[in-house]
């Protein structure tokens, strides 16, 4: 099994960053896109890397935001034949809520529509193919989570609290154990390692990828994330975008060669 980042916030010499995350993966014959950034940028990192994306069987979206969705259209013109999933809490509503007004955050207006033929809406469970599945959150309380970071989602007239039912996981089973990517992780690393390991008892977890939305976190909110982390005893994590450099600094102090820097160019390997 092979990763590869196609856009992260910071990148190698001679390729673009943007605020943003798209990881392609290889597993067995099975080629996955996860996520699109917030442009096309992804697509031309891709090119200068010798990914084909006409080659993807599935597209993934981890959540309904811009930074992970607005690359989507780009996707669609590089591939005609791969499914897009989404999860079935996903819509065009999401929202940070600041002093100076709601603002959206959401995935570009019009593409659900626009492109229904080609996205499927996951609930519960979903296998792509032997090996790969798709986990939604089984953590309660979510909603608590949004309050506190301002994140919203409008249903009719209403704005509530996000309790992230439009994120999901995926799962990648290897011979080392199971590694999750969650582009985000606004439920929290440590309760996206514990829920996993609920899902699929008796399984390692060898990895987690994604973000960690720390970026807005204090020191002291960071270093008791980072125990909290630890006591799963995970082996490896890849982190970066909304994580931020300072929240991966302290990561690094308190976990060690436990946690690598995630960014453009980026190849993780495990033995599939």
């Amino acid at each position: 099994m092979k990763a590869t980042v196609l856009i992260d916030n910071i990148a190698e010499v001679n390729l673009n960053s943007e605020w943003g995350l798209s990881i392609y993966i290889e597993y067995g014959d099975k080629k996955v896109l996860l996520d699109t950034g917030s442009s096309e940028m992804f697509v031309q990192n891709a090119k200068t890397l010798g990914v084909d994306l006409a080659e993807v069987d599935f597209g993934v979206l981890s959540h309904a935001h811009y930074d992970h969705a607005d690359g989507m259209d780009a996707f669609f013109a590089a591939n005609d034949k791969a499914k897009f999933y989404l999860r079935a809490g996903a819509g065009e509503n999401c929202y940070h809520k600041l002093p100076e007004g709601d603002k959206y955050i959401g995935i570009k207006k019009g593409i659900l529509e626009t492109y229904k033929d080609r996205i499927v809406f996951a609930e519960g469970k979903v296998v792509l193919s032997e090996g790969i599945e798709l986990t939604p959150h089984t953590t309660q309380n979510l909603a608590e989570i949004g309050r506190c970071n301002s994140m919203y989602v409008k249903k009719g007239s209403r704005m509530i609290p996000d309790d992230f039912s439009h994120e999901q996981n995926l799962i990648f089973e290897t011979e080392k154990g199971l590694v999750i990517f969650n582009s985000c992780s606004h439920a929290g690393a440590d309760n996206i390692i514990k829920e996993t390991a609920a899902s699929y008892p008796g399984k390692k977890i060898c990895a987690l990828i994604g973000g960690f939305h720390l970026f807005r976190s204090s020191e002291e909110e960071v270093r008791a994330f980072a125990k909290r982390v630890k006591e799963t005893g995970i082996e490896k994590l890849y982190t970066g975008h909304c994580t931020g450099e300072e929240g991966y600094q302290i990561l690094k102090e308190e976990l060690g060669d436990r946690v690598e820097q995630l960014k453009t160019g980026l190849v993780m390997e495990w033995n599939s």
